[in-house]
């Protein structure tokens, strides 16, 4: 006797071409338990922990700027940390400092570091073209420099699309585990996909940061061709330079291929360990080093192109954004690491928007969170 299946609930397509755990109505549910959801997924952990102790400064959260994020109804977690010091944190009555959440787009600022050491090492050069390196690589990357693509600063006919309605974002997601494919369609890999992005001319003509969420797998790639290393080990030497406490887990593709674009999961604690890196410019515990000083310090000074308005006031360099003090990313959905190297400080807030596309560049949220967290940081 044959049994039937049915298509995976969590990611088969409802409506407005999302998966369940991606709806409004269950994204939070999604999100919090979102390192159990994808197809593909590989774990890490450190043998030896960066120890975090309390020194709480309550008057943090009775600030209106922070209050008022604390109070939202999207809040998940917010940690503010020093050298080894937890200065302030607070989590949902549904969330908890044990629980991992994905970080999404905080997962590039790995890419800082390893490609810091890449450059550093003479492996990479940020004005060579991608091709030099991937000769199989497409026309949408092929004659962009690699400092290009780490700068967010190519055209091509890679769209990024907040509202998941192009097909071209259903297959990205297909590839990766977040969703099933289409009907009838081929399972790719994630490099296959990347491959297949078409451009002509790669100049970025508007004047500021074009979003690509094919450009940190071509920099991982190329980072891993050039040092003859798997991606996976350079995570390895990241998760045990900054001493994560719980897993590092990361969304693949079904060859295994880490998803350093927006696949990482960690706890608030954890994120902020990693932040450390860069509050550390590089430095982790043990004196290890994952990071290049130099390279850290060039991407706050001499960044890229500003993000789109009104976010102009912040950059895009080498996989961070900055505004030549801090250094950070966000993450789809409402997530925020920031650090500031010239006083040690980390602030990561993690939170689930729950609308209908749960836009991270929205200037309502993000804008006012970032200049907060910079605040605290800088002080």
């Amino acid at each position: 006797m044959t049994l039937p299946s049915i298509a995976n609930p969590d990611l088969a397509p409802l409506f407005d071409n999302r998966p369940r755990w991606n709806q409004a109505d269950y994204r939070r549910g999604g999100f919090h338990n979102f390192h159990t959801t994808a197809r593909y997924a590989m774990s890490l952990r450190a043998p030896r922990v960066l120890p975090l102790r309390k020194q709480i400064d309550w008057t943090i959260g009775e600030r209106p700027e922070v209050a008022r994020y604390l109070a939202m109804p999207h809040f998940s977690a917010f940690v503010v940390v020093r050298d080894d010091r937890i200065l302030y944190e607070r989590y949902a009555p549904d969330f908890g400092p044990e629980r991992p959440h994905p970080i999404m787009s905080i997962t590039k600022t790995t890419l800082n570091l390893m490609l810091g050491r890449a450059v550093g090492d003479g492996l990479v050069n940020l004005d060579e073209r991608v091709g030099t390196y991937l000769p199989e690589i497409g026309t949408g990357y092929a004659d962009a420099t690699v400092k290009a693509v780490a700068d967010m600063n190519v055209c091509n006919d890679n769209i990024f699309d907040p509202l998941f309605l192009s097909v071209s974002r259903y297959d990205e997601e297909a590839v990766t585990g977040w969703r099933l494919p289409r009907e009838g369609a081929k399972e790719r890999t994630y490099r296959s996909f990347v491959c297949g992005i078409t451009g002509g001319d790669l100049t970025n003509r508007t004047g500021h940061a074009l979003y690509k969420t094919g450009n940190p797998d071509v920099i991982g790639w190329i980072i891993e061709r050039a040092s003859g290393r798997a991606l996976r080990d350079w995570l390895i030497e990241i998760v045990e330079a900054a001493g994560l406490e719980g897993c590092f887990h990361v969304i693949c593709d079904r060859e295994g291929v880490p998803l350093v674009g927006g696949g990482a999961c960690l706890t608030a604690r954890d994120l902020a360990r990693h932040g450390l890196l860069f509050a550390r410019n590089g430095e982790g515990i043990d004196g290890r080093r994952v990071g290049d000083a130099t390279f850290i310090e060039d991407a706050r000074r001499n960044p890229g192109p500003p993000m789109p308005k009104p976010r102009d006031w912040m950059r895009y360099s080498r996989m961070v954004t900055t505004d030549g003090t801090w250094l950070g990313h966000g993450g789809y959905g409402g997530q925020y690491m920031l650090a500031n190297p010239d006083t040690g400080t980390v602030v990561v807030y993690f939170g689930v928007i729950e609308n209908t596309s749960a836009p991270d560049p929205d200037p309502n949220f993000q804008g006012p969170l970032v200049k907060m967290m910079a605040e605290l940081a800088a002080e």
